[in-house]
């Protein structure tokens, strides 16, 4: 199994960029697949970013592609997710998720593990 937890949520300015962070712990950790969703208010969780156990591969909604940039350092356990030209539509729930998957999956029943998440707020 593997425990993750989400860091670098806060509240920024359109345009402006935020730079989360996953501490994960387990033994998996180094061939999984690592994720990013987010929850918006009164709208179900979407699927954000994804890369694989070797860094490989990775893929991105739409919505944030160009702007987002999921990478992962396994010797420290942490995966990341860059943001940039933040916007208010991005406002959000951040998760954190593992999945057991050789490729990167985009529903949220692919994968195991979730971090308790961390709060985005854009302001316009």
């Amino acid at each position: 199994q593997v425990q993750l937890v989400e860091s670098g949520g806060g509240l920024v300015q359109a345009g402006g960029s935020l730079r989360l962070s996953c501490a994960a712990s387990g033994r998996t950790f180094s061939r999984c697949t690592m994720g990013w969703f987010r929850q918006a208010a009164g709208k179900e969780r979407e699927f954000v970013a994804g890369v694989s156990w070797s860094g490989g591969s990775t893929r991105y909604a739409d919505s944030v592609k160009g702007r987002f940039t999921i990478s992962r350092n396994n010797a420290m356990k942490t995966v990341y997710l860059q943001m940039n030209s933040l916007k208010p539509e991005d406002t959000a729930v951040y998760y954190c998720a593992v999945s057991a998957s050789a490729v990167v999956a985009t529903t949220p029943l692919n994968y195991d593990s979730w971090g308790p998440g961390t709060q985005v707020t854009v302001s316009s």
